[in-house]
């Protein structure tokens, strides 16, 4: 990224931080979870699809296997049909199934806590990753880059791509590190109830600070 670019979005993100913190001042999951590898099991099943069905759907679940051993044994099949709605379910089944194997026996039932570790996992790429270690330990190695992130990465001209990964090392440049878990908080709860992909046109205190002289125009 260019100098003058740099110092222009870095200066952007400096005012962005403290209308996020007033906006969403308890920036965590909205997915339900009550240990480490239910919260994995939880981030796996969202992808493509929303929290509110993945916490319908882990509700049963994790009454059904209650240790990561139920898991290790759990007949594939019927785990299909128990995530089933959450989409994707022969993967997902496949991955999480395959996750709490290989975990139970090569990391005495613990997550890694790191990068490059989690990506070398079934089921974990580097946005679960990152969701991981930054949400259950206060790691934070990276930003998780998902739909909502890359949107708002667009919308207030944070990055010039539309790659996850690119978009992730200009956040990483112009944001600071303590906040890189919570970057992604605050942009899925912006995307999520501020400003929705089905709204055309989004007016708030960040689209002013982005727009002042378009935002005033239009009220």
């Amino acid at each position: 990224m260019e100098k003058k670019k740099l110092k222009s979005r870095k200066e952007l993100a400096e005012k962005i931080i403290p209308v996020f913190r007033k906006l969403f001042p308890d920036p965590i999951s909205e997915l339900n979870y009550g240990t480490d590898w239910e919260f994995a099991v939880a981030v796996i099943l969202s992808a493509q699809c929303t929290d509110k069905r993945v916490n319908i759907v882990t509700k049963d679940l994790f009454k059904k296997y209650k240790t990561l051993s139920d898991y290790v044994d759990a007949d594939i099949r019927e785990f299909e049909q128990d995530i089933f709605s959450t989409g994707f379910y022969k993967n997902k089944a496949k991955n999480i199934l395959s996750l709490a194997k290989i975990l139970k026996e090569d990391y005495n039932g613990e997550l890694p806590r790191s990068l490059n570790e989690l990506v070398k996992l079934p089921g974990i790429g580097r946005k679960t990753a990152n969701v991981l270690l930054g949400n259950l330990y206060g790691i934070n190695e990276g930003i998780a880059v998902d739909t909502h992130v890359i949107r708002f990465a667009r919308k207030f001209n944070l990055s010039d791509f539309a790659d996850a990964t690119k978009i992730e090392r200009d956040l990483m440049e112009i944001f600071p590190r303590e906040e890189w878990n919570n970057i992604n908080h605050y942009m899925v709860l912006y995307g999520r109830y501020m400003c929705p992909a089905s709204r055309a046109e989004c007016h708030d205190e960040l689209t002013e600070l982005y727009e002042p002289a378009i935002y005033k125009l239009k009220k």
